[in-house]
């Protein structure tokens, strides 16, 4: 079958690779029907050392269970299902807890050395525990919404619950990326009245207004720090979502955020040391949240609004390729040529 590498920096490569096949009793063998390249794929993208070992890529898939191992039971050949971005067993404390990013077994497809949602077919440990079901019968046009919930949606979720949005509240999301605008989508759905969207891409900044955003501020620094306690009379909101994972962008967030405030932090951080201390967070009482998100424990609540048509989360996907398309893909999105892009194998 074909899949996507990564040698190095820049160098995507799509590849015969040898076809997956059972290993355990709890795997399953799924057939991708749709994937996509995630904005985090764009860090080792940028950075990944010349001479490493090639990694397999794509941590967001769904397609149809082709085989399963002699002990799983909760899916069976011919289901569409959505796999999240994190492998996690189901039966752990944590999992048990809706933590599944902190299962005691835990992995990801980004970890798996011979496994990857942007080929043609994966391998899923644990599929009872990692796998979602989908219902029979679903338009193929739902597909890139049912997408979503492996990753992005769930994410801007995360970022929307762990910030503590609340009906009639007002919300400061940093990143116009396909994150920042679900976590728009997301803080709507949860009843903010007021969502101010910090982004300076006009395509991306008019979906962030048709998924709920009530003011862009296009201003980076200072200035956009500025432009935002102006809205907001002087200071700041209460949530805080910063969507990008760049120091810049959490300078961003500390800066807009109002006392007692929360800052639901979910972009993939780039950076170890950022201002927690005396001026930054504690005075000010500045509560820091976020972090990976549970897709899996999401989707039960997410995926009717998706079946139903009333949530829309797909299109972020401004592109569409086939596994062929995949290098490009990486160079438009890296470009900002392209919001996200999905890949139809």
């Amino acid at each position: 079958m074909r899949a996507t590498l990564l040698y190095g920096a820049g160098d995507v490569r799509v590849e015969t690779v040898p076809d997956p096949v059972l290993k355990r009793p709890t795997d399953a063998l799924v057939r991708v029907t749709a994937a996509c390249i995630c904005g985090s794929d764009l860090w080792p993208y940028a950075g990944m050392p010349a001479g490493s070992p090639p990694a397999r890529m794509g941590h967001e898939f769904v397609g149809v269970v082709e085989d399963v191992g002699a002990e799983v039971t909760t899916v069976r050949k011919g289901d569409l299902v959505i796999a999240p971005w994190s492998i996690s067993d189901g039966t752990c404390e944590y999992c048990l807890e809706g933590q599944q990013n902190a299962c005691a077994h835990f992995s990801m497809w980004d970890l798996e050395p011979d496994e990857g949602g942007q080929s043609e077919a994966v391998r899923v440990p644990f599929a009872d525990g990692t796998l979602v079901k989908v219902p029979a019968g679903v338009d193929e046009a739902l597909l890139p919404s049912l997408l979503t919930l492996s990753d992005v949606f769930g994410t801007g979720h995360h970022a929307a619950v762990s910030g503590g949005v609340t009906r009639g509240g007002t919300v400061t999301v940093v990143g116009d990326g396909a994150v920042g605008l679900l976590a728009v989508l997301s803080a709507k759905r949860l009843g903010a009245e007021r969502i101010i969207l910090m982004g300076r891409h006009p395509a991306r900044t008019g979906l962030g207004r048709d998924f709920g955003a009530t003011d862009v501020v296009a201003e980076r620094g200072e200035a956009g720090i500025e432009a935002v306690r102006a809205i907001t009379g002087g200071h700041g909101t209460p949530v805080v979502i910063e969507a990008v994972g760049t120091r810049h962008a959490y300078d961003q967030a500390v800066g807009v955020v109002r006392a007692g405030g929360t800052i639901s932090r979910v972009g993939v951080p780039q950076y170890e040391e950022a201002p927690i201390g005396l001026g930054s967070l504690f005075l000010r009482n500045v509560r820091l949240a976020g972090g990976a998100s549970p897709a899996r424990a999401y989707i039960a609540e997410l995926l009717p609004g998706v079946l139903d048509g009333s949530l829309d989360p797909g299109r972020v996907f401004d592109v569409t390729t086939g596994l062929g398309g995949v290098p490009d893909g990486y160079r438009d999105m890296a470009a900002r040529k392209a919001l996200k892009v999905l890949i139809k194998p």
